[in-house]
């Protein structure tokens, strides 16, 4: 269950999750860019509090993360902004060497590998979407328990994890690039419910961004 409080003087309200969304978006595009934040507390019951502002006063409820107006929240599809370029750019080459390396260990093309990581996550180790992916390879819950990631923020475990599914998927889809980046995005089953690449726009969108950022790549794991 999510509750939002964006005021130190409003009571902790229960919302839908898109309505939790929408209000922190608002509450950093009316802050300051630069010091706008977002805190989130879980308790043991797995109950989560969000609000704009650090909290001590929260029996029961500890520190989960904290967004800044950078982090969009994990989304894959950040828009087109300069304080976005700012926290990518910096980013974009860090994971080069070990980028190789996982590739080299699972058979995957090194570029392919690195765009799948430039859209998932931006290069954010600790990137968090709504959906609850997390980590360079946005791993769900499920997904790093079926390969063995304790630690999805990790990015060394984040692409083990990551790796080997994408190399798994290539070779359930007799390796083919685009049903394998599709149903990375959206679920081996839904591949093969529609015997090719599902018909959600959002599907469609990742499948081609993926595929124009590895061609890009492929003349050099460097800088976007």
């Amino acid at each position: 269950m999510l509750y939002v409080s964006l005021n130190s003087r409003w009571k902790w309200t229960r919302l839908p999750q898109w309505q939790v969304v929408l209000l922190l978006c608002g509450a950093l595009i009316a802050g300051n860019a630069s010091a706008a934040s977002v805190y989130v507390y879980v308790n043991a019951a797995g109950n989560r509090l969000i609000t704009d502002h650090p909290r001590s006063d929260l029996p029961g409820y500890t520190l989960l993360k904290k967004y800044t107006a950078d982090d969009h929240f994990g989304t894959a599809y950040r828009p087109k902004s300069r304080s976005v370029s700012r926290g990518l750019v910096p980013r974009v080459t860090d994971y080069d060497r070990l980028i190789r390396l996982k590739a080299d260990e699972f058979g995957l093309e090194p570029a392919l590998l690195k765009a799948v990581i430039h859209v998932e996550s931006a290069f954010n180790p600790e990137a968090l979407s709504p959906k609850g992916a997390l980590g360079l390879m946005q791993l769900m819950p499920a997904t790093a328990t079926r390969y063995g990631v304790y630690k999805r923020t990790d990015p060394v475990e984040s692409l083990n994890g990551g790796g080997r599914y994408l190399r798994d998927l290539l070779a359930m889809f007799n390796f083919d690039t685009r049903l394998a980046l599709a149903a990375y995005n959206a679920g081996e089953n839904a591949v093969q419910r529609y015997n090719g690449i599902p018909p959600y726009r959002e599907t469609e969108d990742y499948v081609e961004k993926v595929i124009a950022l590895r061609d890009k790549y492929r003349k050099g794991l460097i800088g976007a």
